[in-house]
């Protein structure tokens, strides 16, 4: 970037509070961020030459793919849903959990490629790409952005495709995962053009991430 500092986008919340922590474990450090009453929205670190802010989690791979941010740390549903032109380049290995395919233990039978269904969930296009390209079958997607386990509860759905962490929730209202999807955690994205533009600046923070990941 033309200022010389390389800009990194991080989800708001625990994301955001793991990443930091990882950083300070390779020495880079920002204390403007620790201040809960700071109504700042850049934070810097002028001797590692780096801004950080903070971004509703969706956002983050907008923020990379557009170049307002060099690098971004995003979970992986948020990268599969989005589908931006961002190279991702590190898999942090936190916030693991699962995206799956969950109902009442009856809906099991209704995954079997030739019934339409309908699926309900906060990410439409992970969905749809694994019911259309990896099972080949035809479903009706319903989006909503609140609590998914409601909609096979009042029926609103067969299943639901979401993310799973203990399943707590899920056994509490009578749900099971049927199917799983994918494995999910935390990644580094890349802006493309700042990778080539600032690859040795890029690429010695992510190996000493990876360093630190190691320990």
């Amino acid at each position: 970037m033309s200022d010389n500092y390389l800009t990194i986008a991080l989800g708001k919340g625990r994301l955001a509070k793991k990443t930091m922590k990882l950083f300070e474990k390779i020495g880079i450090t920002c204390t403007e961020m620790e201040n809960p009453k700071t109504r700042k929205l850049i934070f810097v670190n002028e001797e590692a030459r780096l801004k950080f802010f903070l971004a509703k989690v969706p956002d983050v791979p907008t923020y990379v793919e557009y170049g307002a941010a060099d690098i971004g740390v995003v979970g992986l549903d948020t990268i599969l849903e989005e589908n931006r032109n961002i190279f991702e380049v590190l898999d942090l290995g936190f916030g693991k959990c699962k995206m799956c395919i969950c109902g009442p233990a009856s809906a099991k039978e209704l995954l079997n490629g030739k019934e339409i269904i309908r699926v309900a969930t906060k990410y439409p296009k992970i969905a749809k790409d694994y019911f259309y390209n990896r099972k080949s079958q035809t479903v009706d997607i319903i989006k909503l952005n609140g609590s998914i386990e409601l909609a096979p509860i009042l029926e609103l759905s067969d299943v639901i495709c979401d993310i799973v962490e203990t399943g707590t929730t899920l056994r509490e209202n009578g749900l099971t995962v049927l199917e799983e999807v994918c494995d999910l955690s935390a990644r580094v994205v890349v802006n493309e053009v700042s990778y080539r533009m600032e690859y040795d600046r890029i690429t010695d923070i992510v190996s000493r991430l990876k360093g630190a990941l190691e320990d």
